[in-house]
């Protein structure tokens, strides 16, 4: 069954705090690796390394704008990240949900 190796490469790239944070501000709007250093208050460092793991899986993509380059969400993300909000609301019983007021 090797289609589950592709959801264990997947969800392993979100299994990380800090990468979550990044896609969770990226499903806002787009921004640079200066505005996610700013909003996120981490060294630049730690964002653009983690910033290459999304990159990695083709999660986030960049595109040049002048010195910087500006991050997005790959436009199959935005989907799930509804799903997995729905599926919090309507069916999940963890207690971190109920903390977070699902």
């Amino acid at each position: 069954m090797k289609f589950h190796n592709k959801y264990y490469i997947f969800f392993s790239k979100l299994s990380n705090k800090l990468r979550v944070d990044i896609v969770s501000s990226l499903n806002s709007k787009e921004k640079t690796v200066s505005e996610l250093v700013k909003e996120l208050n981490l060294e630049q460092s730690k964002i653009s390394h983690a910033l290459m793991e999304l990159r990695d899986c083709n999660i986030v993509y960049f595109e040049p704008r002048g010195k910087e380059r500006v991050y997005f969400l790959n436009e199959t993300i935005k989907p799930i990240l509804k799903l997995i909000d729905l599926h919090s609301k309507k069916c999940c019983n963890c207690k971190e949900c109920n903390l977070c007021g699902k």
